[in-house]
């Protein structure tokens, strides 16, 4: 199956940084793959570089197969993009915005009545047709944005954060339509800083300072995590605090309730409990989840920098 969106082996610098360093990734029809990482990571720089926005130093980004750097009208084509901030016309209605963005696509009369009236019903945005988009929610919003994004059928849709800014339900409601499109047969690439969000892609790639940490089905990669999470409980938490806080091995601390939550190095991990019992903690060993390995990973590559640095 041919990737539908592919960076290979991409290089982007600016001055005195080294934004994307040897990225790859590919998308496939019906995938859902997320770009998961802190601001910071690399995520909308690497977006802008496979939307064709920006150059790329080294490397090729390719749509469909097509190189943006010898083809970039036939490229564009096949690709929507949704950006952090998408432009839509506050004071025109929803299906003039529609129509805006028909036009600069070159849609015929035709061709977007059809497509508007598809892309309303699936967007739950019938109703709200005639509605200005500056009076809808932040939910609607973001889906009018989606459909705009749709109006020329691309073949693969790149979202940077559709999510940020929006309630719990709508961020529901996004990704249930963003499933929809998958289902069909897109390919949909989705940047977001939400840890949580990763569980719900097929496949996710990890950022962090530009380079590619991990690769993979979520769920597995979370079972792969070589680091392991003890919960620390105590009525006096001051020497827990003071001793996690020092102590080498010990990646990230997070308050939960009344425990401590402590990754730690896997291959340490009986030393710290150890430590944590002398100080009169009872402690247990804790499922990892997606946030947990995000930090395992970002750890892992600094130790591994520092070594042949």
């Amino acid at each position: 199956m041919s990737a539908l969106l592919e960076a290979r082996r991409v290089v982007r610098r600016f001055p005195g940084v080294t934004a994307l360093d040897d990225v790859s990734l590919a998308i496939l029809p019906g995938e859902l793959l997320g770009l998961v990482g802190p601001d910071g990571a690399g995520k909308t720089t690497l977006i802008r570089a496979l939307t064709g926005l920006i150059d790329v130093d080294d490397g090729d980004v390719l749509v469909s197969g097509t190189s943006w750097k010898h083809a970039p009208e036939e490229a564009r084509e096949q690709l929507g993009y949704m950006p952090q901030q998408f432009a839509l016309y506050s004071d025109l209605s929803v299906d003039e915005n529609m129509l805006f963005f028909a036009h600069l696509f070159g849609l015929s009369k035709r061709d977007f009545a059809e497509r508007r009236d598809r892309l309303l019903a699936v967007t739950q945005l019938t109703r709200a047709k005639d509605r200005p988009a500056g009076a809808l929610s932040g939910g609607m919003y973001k889906k009018l944005a989606i459909a705009c994004a749709l109006l020329h059928r691309p073949q693969v849709l790149v979202l940077d954060e559709p999510t940020n800014g929006v309630d719990p339900v709508s961020r529901r409601e996004v990704w249930a339509l963003l499933y929809e499109f998958v289902a069909e047969g897109m390919g949909v690439l989705v940047s977001t800083p939400y840890m949580d969000e990763a569980a719900r892609c097929s496949r996710v790639c990890l950022l962090s300072n530009g380079k590619v940490l991990s690769e993979g089905d979520p769920a597995e990669l979370v079972r792969r995590c070589e680091d392991v999470v003890l919960e620390a409980t105590t009525d006096d938490r001051g020497p827990l605090d003071a001793f996690l806080e020092g102590h080498e091995a010990v990646i990230a601390v997070t308050p939960a309730g009344e425990r401590l939550r402590a990754l730690v190095q896997g291959n340490r991990s009986e030393e710290v409990r150890a430590g944590l019992m002398a100080r009169g903690a009872e402690v247990q060993r804790s499922v990892p989840d997606f946030e947990d390995l995000y930090f395992s990973l970002a750890a892992r590559a600094k130790r591994d920098a520092r070594v042949h640095a």
